[in-house]
């Protein structure tokens, strides 16, 4: 597979302004329609996966996913790592602001090393199916001690063809307010970058920190496939 876009060729002083302002922020088309349909292809290929969730069962919401085995697929290997070095400054920098002594190293293999030597072992990045009715509750994606604060979502379907509604939501609740939502409108293979479960805000008393959620409004026709690279691995 081929990317449409190279991350150096990503704005990235926009991307960090607004993961900033907003909590996300989204990428421009990154694959490519034929990649998008490969990928969805391969859903049913159980080989290619180390295992399956149906949402229901659990209370996530409706719908199901299936988390990639290892070795990954090429394409989200790169995705991966490629993303990782200029998320991990950002990162570095939220900590910093937080006062959270964690510092993320420049490269993924020095990442995931961390994260094996603390027994988080099996890869994360996932591929998420949902049909007419369907939806994602409001969640983080915590899977161990070891959390890259930032991930990434890519839609591979397209939204003026394959479904309606399906909207991607997130929602941060900051202390003593009611909680915002954020709707996030993306195109066949845009992606979207999000906090796992925190971001830094600006106060008045100097930087605090908001705790975020995302997940998906229900889908009101078609199917909707979105491919989600996290960064750190799992227990």
């Amino acid at each position: 597979m081929v990317l449409n876009r190279q991350t150096a060729t990503l704005d990235w002083p926009r991307i960090a302004s607004e993961l900033d302002a907003h909590g996300c922020a989204t990428t421009g088309p990154l694959l490519p329609a034929e990649a998008c349909a490969q990928l969805i292809d391969s859903y049913d290929e159980d080989g290619r996966f180390r295992s399956k969730i149906v949402m229901e069962r659990h209370g996530f919401g409706q719908g199901e996913y299936k988390y990639f085995a290892a070795p990954l697929p090429q394409t989200i290997a790169t995705l991966r790592a490629r993303f990782y070095q200029p998320l991990a400054e950002i990162a570095n920098r939220w900590n910093h602001g937080l006062g959270i002594a964690t510092r993320f190293p420049d490269q993924l293999d020095a990442f995931l090393a961390r994260c094996h030597k603390a027994g988080q072992t099996r890869p994360t990045p996932l591929l998420l199916k949902y049909g007419p009715g369907d939806y994602n509750c409001l969640h983080q994606d915590l899977y161990g001690e070891h959390v890259f604060p930032l991930q990434l979502a890519i839609l591979l379907s397209d939204p003026k063809r394959d479904f309606t509604g399906g909207e991607f939501v997130l929602t941060e609740q900051r202390p003593r307010r009611q909680s915002r939502v954020e709707v996030v409108p993306l195109g066949l293979g845009e992606g979207v970058i999000f906090p796992v479960h925190h971001r830094p805000a600006a106060g008045t008393r100097g930087t605090y920190r908001v705790t975020m959620r995302h997940g998906v409004s229900r889908l009101r026709s078609g199917h909707r496939m979105t491919l989600g690279i996290i960064f750190h691995d799992a227990k």
